[in-house]
């Protein structure tokens, strides 16, 4: 059974910096195209950053971009985003995900094998100004 396991996030003051990890199980992760997705209350799923399969291309929402970057540690089966320079409206819950809706949403840039449909439990990342 395909699994995304979270972990990272928390709290961080405007200016500073946060990781999130992303661990599979049941697949292997270099596939697949993966997605970072975050959420705020009342407002639509945004994609943040996404990695094609084999780490061939990546996409960054305009809001993140030379701020966020997404990787992959293929012997540890992990995707990462590591934020810098947060802003106060980077505050939301965030999610890995394998998805179609990576593809659909990253303006069919990432690119993997027939996505699994999984996605990771969510973390809340709060940025304070």
């Amino acid at each position: 059974q395909a699994q995304l396991v979270q972990s990272g996030g928390g709290l961080a003051q405007a200016g500073g910096s946060l990781r999130l990890s992303c661990t599979a199980s049941g697949f292997t992760l270099n596939f697949y195209a993966m997605g970072w997705f975050r959420q705020v209350p009342g407002k639509e799923r945004e994609l943040v950053a996404c990695i094609t399969a084999h780490d061939d291309d990546t996409y960054y929402a305009d809001s993140v971009k030379g701020r966020f970057t997404i990787s992959r540690d293929t012997g540890k089966n992990t995707v990462y985003l590591q934020m810098n320079t947060l802003k106060p409206d980077d505050t939301a819950i965030y999610y890995c995900a394998t998805d179609p809706q990576v593809f659909r949403a990253s303006g069919h840039t990432c690119l993997g094998l027939t996505p699994l449909g999984a996605w990771g439990q969510g973390t809340q990342v709060t940025v304070s100004s």
